[in-house]
């Protein structure tokens, strides 16, 4: 089945910091990933995307929206996967910092892709000093 996929980053208990991992059931995202750690979205928003039956693509990273080179290591993987074309959606939580977000605009622009946050990832952004 070719679903259309989400493409997310997230922390999380366990796993690779170096990859991103597709996941289509939810039971996978325990046995690759574990449980969420404590404040952390990404793992929420995983399974929404997956019981919305979306194909997810996740990419761990350390601290959600500090971890800036797990951040840009991911969308250099992204960005240079033939899979770039089948991802509808890149979701974000927890990151409102304007040099990570400033790198996922023009490829989410670039491949008609919506970029997905929360209001105060928003609010975050657009209240930077260096907007």
């Amino acid at each position: 089945m070719n679903l259309p996929a989400i493409a997310l980053f997230g922390e999380a208990e366990k796993g690779s910091f170096n990859e991103g991992i597709i996941c289509d059931k939810v039971p996978e995202l325990m046995d690759y990933f574990g449980n969420p750690p404590a404040d952390s979205l990404g793992l929420h928003y995983a399974v929404q995307a997956l019981l919305y039956q979306y194909q997810l693509i996740f990419f761990r990273v350390m601290q959600e929206g500090f971890s800036k080179n797990d951040y840009v290591h991911g969308i250099n993987i992204l960005a240079q996967s033939p899979m770039i074309h089948s991802i509808h959606a890149i979701c974000t939580p927890g990151v409102g910092d304007p040099s990570i977000i400033n790198i996922l605009i023009p490829l989410c622009l670039e491949h008609h892709q919506i970029l997905i946050t929360n209001e105060r990832d928003l609010y975050d952004y657009l209240t930077a000093e260096n907007f």
